[in-house]
């Protein structure tokens, strides 16, 4: 952790700043103190504003040094001093924590990890909201004693039924204005105050923790809970492996609310941001406490606000997304890691970091218990997990009455299909919507169609920018890359050989959607994906129809495996279970299982049996009889005992090296030249690290750029971070690098 103590403030003649400053290089930039030293001293953390080249820029000191290795008059000072007091203390551990390990520029993980306003340089401080209410004299007036002043009485009366007082935009909203209200404050009969926007309101204080009380537990959560409130004074790490619709959300909830009584806060971290929303609300219902909401989807406004009130304490809760487990927290009490298998949680840009991983990281920094909680837990925690290195609760039943779904493999072969689904599927489909019922269609591909083709030549709609084919859309009709969002209009003729026979290749959820409305047209048939939410509320209002119970067709893609409660589903059609069972990627097995698994989750979680029926041309593939036969638990076992066998993770650890250029050649000789120079280095040093490639990623051209990568593999992290940390050193200080982009990942999810 930084030494935040007395003595980084004292202030010393000739003092170097090592300032952090947004952008790839890792190196900090030496500055010289302003002439006006900030209020506490000089001191790591602090924000300050720096001239760069021509831009001034907004940094943060990452050291106090009392020499640098360039003359000390040939350095600026700093232009101004942003804050009185550093960063938080948990915040700049994480972030320097994150950046050594990552491999990343500190300044860059800084400016990712703080609020974009921050950035700008905005301060550090809460926003406020003004609260009316009545004063002693106020309460003891008559409103008919004003006469006349008939805005005014209906003021007057208006917070006479608030104890408490309305904030500003409440009261205005109401009719009254400003002058109206500071008439009655200058007569003596109401006052304002300054409150933050994040706050505790005068309702919530002094009530308690809880607004409802929790719902009673069977005995398996019982006993996990139980076990997990032994853990609380202490860094406990917890897999908490519970069927869909076995209650672990409820399990959390009376976690949260022990914590919230000691005095503490829970940070929860959810995959998507589309059950960010719901998550909140039900988080909302249950508890009286101030709680925030962090993601991508909240303005900049709302972000600080939430990490102002995180960092002062007013917050008890915060919610949101991978980027949230940089938040800091005054009294962190707790971290809960919903949907820990997920790949959201890893960013596959810029800074690489995993939000699961870091927050295991953080709560062994904090001392405080990790919850990590899946249907189907990634098979690094369920090693650690198997080895004793994490406490393992388990919950098999579902909460209530509820029964686990019934799988079915249909067998597509020799069949045909209409808008993807079998004649099997639509009579099943027939038969519950008949009953009254909710049937969910999983189709992992949006769009109309995955491709268009010439049935006359075989000609392929493929972009030309990219080793891929272009996806067919109806709303609006063109052709669009999904790699790189190209676009062009449908043609009217092949045109390869100007046949008229043109058609689309397959079915997306948008071909399923319009299937199923020709089929059952007295039924709403509701498509979720990227596409049909784009459009703010899309989401919720789609929700809000599926709440309602009555009979409808949903059809989507993961967005709907992922959380959600459909109580009224008791059919899950999945139209192409084959596409993840056969991939390259050495992950696509485990991933694919953990998809097949979640969305089946969705049926049949309220008194109604519910049955997954999962389409398929393999209806005989092992692994997909253990997961149907046996279930996930068994298939990962399997899995793992592959993995160890072929050194893969979770057995062995791994960065990947991308490169990429315009110019295939140019990728290759460079990572060919580094490749060389680190085995020359692994050899001289005796680290015990495979460096294997170069080789073309799985698409090898995209955004017409052409992408190659080498990998390093290790049984140990130590070994690995170190030729890592070499590695990019090389390719920091290698001319030729500047030709191209590069990137390293460590621990990547996916071989792309």
């Amino acid at each position: 952790m930084p030494d935040t103590t007395d003595k980084t403030a004292i202030h010393l003649p000739g003092r170097v700043l090592g300032i952090a400053i947004p952008g790839p290089l890792r190196d900090l930039f030496d500055y010289l103190p302003s002439r006006q030293p900030p209020r506490h001293g000089w001191q790591v953390g602090l924000r300050v504003r720096v001239e760069f080249g021509r831009r001034q820029l907004v940094g943060v000191i990452a050291e106090l040094r009392s020499d640098s290795s360039f003359p000390i008059d040939k350095l600026k000072p700093v232009s101004e001093v942003i804050d009185d007091e550093p960063l938080p203390a948990d915040w700049l551990w994480i972030c320097q924590f994150t950046a050594r390990y990552y491999q990343h520029s500190l300044g860059d993980t800084f400016a990712q990890a703080m609020p974009s306003l921050l950035r700008q340089g905005r301060a550090l401080e809460a926003r406020t909201r003004e609260r009316w209410t009545l004063t002693d004299k106020g309460r003891a007036t008559e409103p008919a004693s004003l006469g006349r002043a008939t805005r005014q009485i209906a003021l007057l009366e208006l917070l006479a039924q608030h104890r408490h007082g309305l904030v500003h935009s409440a009261i205005t909203a109401q009719g009254f204005t400003r002058q109206q209200l500071e008439t009655l404050r200058g007569r003596g009969y109401i006052e304002s105050r300054e409150e933050p926007v994040t706050g505790a309101t005068p309702e919530q204080a002094n009530k308690g923790v809880l607004a409802e009380p929790g719902l009673a537990l069977n005995d398996e959560q019982g006993r996990a809970l139980s076990r997990l409130h032994e853990g609380l004074n202490r860094f406990s790490p917890t897999l908490l492996e519970g069927v869909t619709g076995s209650g672990k959300t409820e399990v959390y909830l009376q976690l949260i609310e022990a914590v919230l009584d000691r005095g503490g806060q829970a940070l929860v971290l959810v995959p998507e941001i589309g059950l960010t929303p719901q998550t909140l609300e039900r988080f909302r219902r249950r508890f009286r406490v101030p709680q925030v909401m962090l993601h991508s989807g909240v303005s900049d406004g709302e972000r600080l606000d939430g990490f102002e009130s995180a960092r002062s304490g007013r917050a008890r809760i915060v919610i949101g997304t991978r980027s949230a487990i940089f938040t800091p927290m005054a009294r962190l009490g707790v971290i809960i890691v919903d949907e820990e298998h997920d790949g959201s949680f890893k960013q596959q840009d810029g800074l690489r970091y995993h939000a699961r991983d870091l927050a295991l990281v953080r709560g062994k920094q904090e001392g405080i218990p990790v919850v990590l909680g899946s249907a189907t837990p990634s098979l690094e925690s369920l090693r650690h997990a198997r080895e004793g290195r994490f406490t393992h609760l388990h919950l098999h039943q579902r909460a209530g009455r509820s029964q686990p779904a019934r799988l079915h493999p249909v067998d597509l072969r020799g069949r045909m299909t209409l808008g993807g689904l079998s004649t099997q599927s639509l009579e099943a489909i027939e038969k519950r919507l008949a009953q009254g019922d909710q049937v969910l269609v999983f189709i992992n591909r949006r769009g109309f169609a995955p491709t268009l083709t010439c049935h006359a030549c075989g000609w392929i709609a493929e972009c030309d920018n990219c080793d891929a084919r272009m996806t067919l859309h109806r709303h609006p009709p063109q052709l669009t890359c999904h790699h790189c969002e190209r676009t062009r209009p449908l043609p009217d003729a092949c045109p390869a050989c100007g046949s008229g026979d043109v058609r689309p290749q397959g079915a997306g959820t948008e071909r399923t959607e319009e299937l199923l409305g020709e089929k059952f047209p007295d039924v709403p048939v509701l498509r979720i994906d990227r596409d049909s939410t784009q459009r703010k509320d899309a989401m919720s209002e789609a929700l809000a129809v599926i709440r309602r119970g009555e009979p409808c067709l949903l059809v989507g893609t993961q967005m709907l495996a992922k959380g959600h409660h459909f109580p009224h589903v008791t059919l899950v059609v999945v139209v192409n279970a084959d596409s993840g069972l056969y991939a390259a990627d050495f992950r696509a097995l485990e991933q694919s299982a953990q998809l097949l698994v979640q969305v089946a989750g969705r049926a049949g979680r309220a008194e109604r049996p519910g049955e997954v029926l999962i389409q398929t041309r393999h209806p005989e593939d092992p692994n997909l009889l253990t997961l149907i036969q046996a279930g996930y638990p068994q298939l990962a076992g399997e899995l793992l005992e592959e993995r160890r066998i072929a050194q893969l993770p979770p057995f062995s650890h791994l960065a990947l090296l991308r490169a990429e250029a315009t110019d295939q050649q140019q990728v290759e000789q460079w990572l060919l030249k580094v490749g060389g120079a680190l085995r020359q280095h692994l050899e001289a040093a005796n680290l015990k690290v495979d460096c294997l490639g170069p080789v073309p990623a799985p698409m090898e051209r995209r955004q017409n750029r052409y992408h190659a990568q080498l990998l390093l593999r290790c049984a140990k992290r130590g070994p690995l971070h170190e030729a890592a940390a070499w590695l990019v050193t090389l390719c920091e200080q290698d001319r030729d690098a500047r030709r191209l982009r590069w990137s390293l990942d460590v621990d990547p999810i996916g071989m792309a």
